[in-house]
């Protein structure tokens, strides 16, 4: 089975090789990585990992728009996801971590019944009070959550999907396909959870805004949740607040995205079955000197931004504020207010 990863990535250096090394690990045979304006050497080591074959390495063919849709829109004609069984279309932040079988992609298509697309259900791991960037396996430091039913006080939560390649496609959006344009009911795909269920219709056809990438989290995880390391330590959030993301050049993250995503009530340790492997996997990318030395030269790049971004008042502010920012959630801090249940 050949299984294509893609994603876009703007200076996340220090975190590729762990998100290879696990994508390998569960089952992922090829890799489309699309790329825009790096400083930190990520285009570097990601050429230095498409030369030994290990991913396909394009740059984003956006400029200065949508990055991530424009790179789906190309991704659809590439021959690394033309030849592909499965499409798994994520971010370097977010793991899927599969509970069933011998935890790979295939043992979770196999336990959802082969449907056509399978939506996983994200789960959102906390910063915690972790301030220092180290160059250790992200699923190793992180592992506070919320609860897992419960975002934000929303019950729906935001899935990413795999799809198999007979899906009838419209266009990928980065959440979820999209069904052809006039779909017949009777040709609609069977689609799925993580927990093998029929997902919401109004999700499967995109029928209301509200539903169009996400559904609600109950039940949904029984096979996989998809773990979201989106703050990883404070010192990487700055960097990230610094170089935006790949969907808006210039977007900043406020203290609400951090504070949504920081929520440490539950504790989530069950992808820790991997680490003894992935420890090795990543050993196995770095037993190559170049490897190694390009991923050196991202983690130097990654620490001399931080340093160079820490000189600034407004980042010197930005770090003070959020160390200091209440660990609720805002809509939930807000209802604990209108309850009169908080001082």
């Amino acid at each position: 089975m050949r299984i294509t990863a893609v994603t876009c990535v703007k200076n996340e250096g220090p975190f590729l090789l762990e998100w290879i090394a696990y994508n390998r690990l569960i089952g992922v045979t090829d890799f489309l990585f699309y790329s825009n304006d790096c400083s930190d050497g990520s285009d570097a080591l990601l050429e230095g990992l498409a030369a030994r074959g290990y991913v396909t390495h394009l740059p984003n063919p956006a400029a200065g728009r949508a990055y991530q849709m424009e790179a789906l829109r190309d991704c659809a004609h590439q021959p690394v996801v033309r030849q592909a069984d499965w499409l798994w279309i994520a971010d370097v932040d977010e793991f899927l971590n599969i509970h069933t079988g011998d935890h790979t992609i295939p043992a979770l298509i196999e336990a959802c019944a082969n449907p056509q697309a399978i939506s996983l259900t994200f789960q959102f791991f906390a910063n915690a009070g972790i301030t220092g960037f180290v160059d250790r396996p992200v699923i190793e430091q992180f592992t506070r959550c919320h609860n897992p039913d419960i975002w934000c006080g929303e019950t729906a939560i935001e899935v990413k999907t795999l799809v198999r390649r007979d899906f009838p496609l419209g266009y990928y959006g980065a959440h979820r396909p999209f069904l052809r344009k006039n779909t017949p009911a009777d040709k609609r795909p069977p689609w799925t959870d993580g927990s093998g269920r029929a997902v919401p219709h109004r999700f499967l056809t995109a029928a209301t805004e509200r539903r169009i990438r996400k559904f609600p989290a109950k039940g949904a995880r029984q096979f996989a949740t998809l773990n979201h390391y989106a703050l990883r330590s404070l010192d990487s959030y700055l960097v990230k607040t610094d170089r935006g993301d790949v969907n808006r050049e210039h977007r900043a993250f406020d203290d609400t995205y951090w504070r949504e995503r920081n929520d440490p009530a539950w504790e989530d340790r069950s992808i820790h079955r991997l680490l003894p492997a992935l420890t090795a996997e990543i050993a196995q990318l770095k037993s190559d000197p170049e490897i190694s030395r390009l991923h050196e030269i991202c983690v130097a790049g990654h620490r001399q931004r931080r340093d160079q971004l820490l000189t600034r008042k407004d980042y010197q502010d930005m770090r003070l504020h959020l160390q200091s920012a209440s660990p609720l959630p805002p809509a939930e801090e807000a209802m604990l207010l209108r309850l009169g249940l908080m001082p």
